[in-house]
């Protein structure tokens, strides 16, 4: 079964299939080798598997927990920012509308930066077409360097792999 896809999905597919079945006789193992190469076959054939998106998922698997955990600190860092912004009778809030433009290819990671952006406290994203985003900040000091942010950072190293 060894060819165009790597062997470690074939094995994923038959260890499901004995942890499923509760047991291991030789009646359930030979079931699932077969099940498991037609699974396997399957996800070859019609899914567009192989050893290069194994690798690439695993690769980013790593960065993908990173930027959920950037993600996550950012929350916390624009929350205080924000309740700042309202607390403090002093200051002069200024909302600004903010266009940027980015370098990202897949339409996946251009639609991670603006959710994240909208997940961020103090901006919302309004728009994305093609490359560029039209974002909504409470205060123009929350736009400042949204189009190099991390988040555009981490994207583009995951679109590399």
């Amino acid at each position: 079964m060894r060819g165009k896809c790597g062997d470690s999905m074939y094995l994923l597919f038959f260890a499901l299939w004995v942890i499923l079945n509760g047991k291991l006789t030789l009646e359930i193992a030979l079931f699932g080798i077969g099940i498991s190469a037609a699974m396997y076959f399957f996800i070859c054939k019609f899914m567009d598997y192989s050893p290069k998106t194994e690798l690439r998922i695993a690769k980013n698997f790593f960065r993908g927990i990173h930027y959920v955990y950037v993600l996550v600190c950012e929350i916390f860092k624009a929350n205080f920012q924000v309740m700042h912004l309202i607390l403090s009778s002093k200051l002069e809030v200024e909302p600004t509308m903010y266009y940027f433009k980015t370098k990202l290819k897949k339409e996946s990671s251009k639609v991670a930066l603006a959710n994240s952006i909208t997940l961020t406290p103090g901006t919302i994203t309004v728009t994305l077409e093609d490359d560029e985003y039209c974002v909504h900040c409470l205060d123009k000091e929350l736009a400042e360097g949204m189009d190099s942010s991390i988040f555009v950072q981490l994207l583009t190293k995951m679109e590399e792999v």
